[in-house]
């Protein structure tokens, strides 16, 4: 799913995350992101950016954005990079 907002989100944190971090999420919401909605938490979503992935919850009651954490995106792994698998002998 795509998640966007139709207006510029008011953004808390609960760890006090840079400026950059907050601006990065803002624009995401603004302009659509893809978004999966937690399964066992209601108006909870992970956000994911081309690097980072963002767990936020947004309230139903005014539409404000709590920023709960951010972490960095694994780098995909390839066939080429794998480790090789051990033959049997």
């Amino acid at each position: 799913m795509v998640l966007q907002l139709a207006a510029t989100p008011r953004i808390e944190t609960l760890r006090g995350y840079p400026a950059p971090t907050i601006d990065t999420l803002s624009h995401l919401l603004l302009y659509g992101v893809p978004a999966r909605p937690d399964p066992r938490r209601k108006d909870f979503y992970e956000l994911e950016s081309d690097s980072e992935v963002f767990y936020v919850h947004i309230s139903p009651l005014n539409g404000r954005v709590l920023l709960i954490g951010v972490w960095h995106k694994a780098a995909p792994r390839s066939h080429a990079m794998a480790a090789p698998v051990a033959q049997g002998a």
